[in-house]
């Protein structure tokens, strides 16, 4: 009788070829989301009352049509080309340049898959203009203009910590 020894595993995991992309895209969104943040998210002296009384637009005449859309469509109506950051089954995120403001366009390919990117970001805190099955992340001062071209909700998203200037 000839006794099999066991095949020795490998202490080491290796991640799956399917949840590479998704690793990626979470590091990259984690590494990028700071950056983009850090100009807003302070308080404008209007107090919890006015942020609460969000405007609730979702569709812009400009726009002409109600996202969602791709963020090559979101960028031009914008007025910039978007370089594609990350590409990956839950999200895809462009960088745009212009004069005015480096920002960033992140489309999700479901609802669900932004309200969970959004909850993420709450970490970070700051303002973001959000629309279905999109988010766009640019200064605060901007955010109205972009809101007439583009649609959707402006919505504030609580950091951790204490306030700035705050105690």
């Amino acid at each position: 009788m000839s006794q099999q020894q066991p095949t020795a595993r490998s202490p080491r995991r290796t991640p799956s070829r399917a949840h590479r992309p998704r690793a990626l895209a979470a590091a990259g969104a984690l590494i990028v989301l700071p950056l983009v943040t850090a100009c807003g998210g302070g308080d404008d002296g209007k107090g919890a009352a006015a942020r609460k009384a969000a405007p609730s637009v979702t569709a812009a005449p400009a726009a002409g049509v109600v996202a969602p859309a791709k963020v090559e469509v979101i960028a031009g109506l914008t007025g910039c080309k978007a370089k594609i950051r990350i590409d990956a089954d839950e999200l895809r995120q462009g960088l745009c340049h212009t004069k005015r403001a480096d920002y960033l366009i992140t489309t999700f390919p479901e609802e669900r898959f932004k309200e969970t990117w959004l909850e993420e970001a709450r970490v970070y805190g700051g303002k973001y203009l959000v629309g279905t099955r999109w988010v766009v992340s640019v200064k605060p001062a901007l955010l109205e203009s972009f809101r007439a071209k583009l649609g959707g909700t402006i919505r504030e998203l609580r950091g951790i910590g204490p306030k700035p200037g705050g105690r």
